[in-house]
């Protein structure tokens, strides 16, 4: 595998859009300007995508960090509106029901999309040193695939894309759980308990609600 076939540019259109829905988010929840969030993330984001803008070509320490920061920044704005909204829904005032529903959904999606790029960031030192050519024999799988553990012709030199790690988040996030593919490290564990708790809590707790509304 070349690494013309690392392809970073899904990973950050997904960011990206995600970006672009903390504009959609209800002002009854808004603990900041909704602006801030995509003007933040796109400082962040433009190094990257200057640096590697379809492919991954350069491996710099610095960008791993500029995109774990980028991350934190946003996992912790949606646990900020998470906690926004269930004060809302306390306060008495939560008696419009779509304004709920897309609440919940924004912050649904953003945490699925932000751990799908947590996981394919980390797992085994991050998509650059997965590439056969610059794996290492002592570099410990961060999560095991199904697709690692069979046997199956055509699948012998197979590599997780980001689209595997999308629907890890996506299964984690529906099922509150590992599904398929088993967390092996510990701090792959605790970012799967995180993003578990936080869609439990916009499902059970704010989605619930925002049903009896309606």
């Amino acid at each position: 595998m070349s690494m013309r076939h690392i392809r970073r540019w899904p990973a950050s259109l997904a960011v990206v859009a995600v970006l672009i829905l903390q504009l959609l988010v209800p002002t009854q929840i808004a603990a900041f300007p909704r602006w801030v969030m995509p003007a933040l993330g796109a400082l962040l984001l433009l190094p990257l995508i200057w640096m590697n803008p379809f492919h991954l070509r350069r491996d710099e320490p610095w960008l791993r960090w500029v995109e774990l920061a980028l991350l934190a920044v946003l996992v912790l704005a949606n646990a900020v509106y998470l906690a926004e909204l269930i004060v809302y829904l306390n306060s008495g005032d939560a008696t419009n029901g779509m304004v709920l529903v897309k609440a919940a959904a924004l912050i649904w999606v953003t945490n699925v999309v932000a751990f799908g790029v947590w996981y394919w960031e980390i797992d085994r030192g991050g998509p650059f040193a997965r590439a056969p050519e610059h794996e290492r024999d002592e570099e410990r799988a961060d999560l095991l695939f199904p697709q690692m553990t069979v046997d199956l012709p055509g699948w012998g030199k197979w590599l997780p894309g980001f689209t595997d790690y999308l629907f890890v988040a996506f299964t984690a996030a529906t099922a509150f759980s590992p599904t398929d593919t088993m967390p092996l490290t510990a701090r792959v564990k605790v970012l799967m308990a995180i993003q578990s708790a936080i869609a439990l809590l916009t499902i059970a707790v704010v989605a619930a609600r925002a049903v009896n509304v309606l």
